[in-house]
């Protein structure tokens, strides 16, 4: 009996020391991707902002580099050890997708598009997240968490398009581009906040993502005129601290906790989120189909979160194993 236990225990010890990040359950991981995606919602609002004081290049670089400079000190004030080199793939596809690819992009396309037409982009960013989840990971939600992810991504592409008048802009295509970045880099981070605190996922990225961010700020500033306003300033700040540190800090954090597929359905209510930001802090105009919009994706959240968590222990399981 003795010999029986003692074999039964090793495992269990095994499985518990590969897997540092502790798990408070499913609630706290809403909870956490839930203020990401707040964070998040006001990223396109705030890019605007920021284009009132800086050039497309110099504010996606700047942002970076204020990013990585915040995320430094908290790596060196936890004194937070280098990741194992097998980690650096991962990070590197964090910092190609979600620090440089997806600002760039989105930031060009907003030279041209409005913030709420931008939001075409995250209404498919759900479910393309949940997509690349499925075949990195090998995570296999149930039928019914992908009919309402469809659902949830067809709402919110109909009425954000009807938002924006129907057409399609000079700017999609960057945005079509930093769907796909963003979805990849979603899904690697994810993965990788399943042995590391999420919180060092997007650090180290950042981290790694600096020299490139340094090289762009001395190329983008002197060509492109800077004129400083409270608007820029607060934009700049806001897509540095907020939205590209403390808003995947707790992304990445929730992810780690309820799974990537999961997770990645509660971005639904970002562009509903983004219209609202967009109306106060722009003044664009949002019509009389947003509550209705709003329910419908509330409604599909709800049963991805439901269907998400039959099938969320497994794909939680598997994505740890691959490093």
């Amino acid at each position: 009996m003795t010999a029986q236990n003692s074999t039964t225990d090793q495992p269990t010890i095994a499985v518990d020391a590969a897997r540092p990040t502790v798990r408070r359950g499913p609630g706290s991981g809403v909870v956490l991707a839930g203020l990401g995606v707040l964070a998040f919602s006001l990223t396109f609002p705030s890019t605007v902002w920021g284009l009132e004081s800086f050039g497309p290049w110099s504010l996606v670089a700047l942002r970076s580099v204020l990013a990585a400079l915040i995320a430094g000190c908290a790596l060196l004030a936890g004194r937070v050890p280098v990741p194992a080199r097998r980690h650096w793939a991962g990070l590197a596809v964090v910092a190609g997708g979600v620090v440089v690819g997806f600002p760039l992009l989105t930031t060009l396309a907003l030279q041209t598009s409005t913030s709420s037409h931008a939001a075409v982009v995250v209404g498919l960013l759900p479910l393309t997240t949940a997509l690349f989840s499925a075949l990195r990971t090998g995570s296999r939600p149930p039928r019914a968490f992908w009919a309402a992810a469809l659902a949830g991504a067809a709402v919110v592409i109909v009425f954000t398009v009807q938002q924006s008048g129907g057409a399609l802009s000079g700017g999609d295509l960057y945005l079509f581009g930093a769907l796909l970045v963003c979805a990849a880099g979603y899904t690697e981070g994810g993965r990788l906040a399943g042995v590391m605190p999420g919180w060092q996922v997007i650090g180290w990225a950042l981290v790694l993502a600096l020299p490139l961010a340094v090289a762009g700020t001395a190329v983008a500033l002197p060509f492109e005129p800077v004129h400083l306003t409270a608007h820029g300033v607060v934009g700049l700040v806001w897509v540095a601290a907020g939205s590209t540190f403390l808003g995947l800090y707790v992304w990445y954090r929730g992810m780690a906790e309820i799974g990537v597929p999961r997770a990645s359905q509660l971005q639904l209510a970002q562009p509903l989120l983004t219209l609202v930001w967009s109306f106060l802090a722009l003044g664009e105009e949002v019509s009389a189909a947003a509550p209705v919009a709003a329910v419908a994706v509330l409604v599909c959240i709800a049963v991805t979160q439901r269907a998400g968590s039959r099938g969320g222990r497994r794909a939680r399981a598997v994505a740890p194993v691959e490093s």
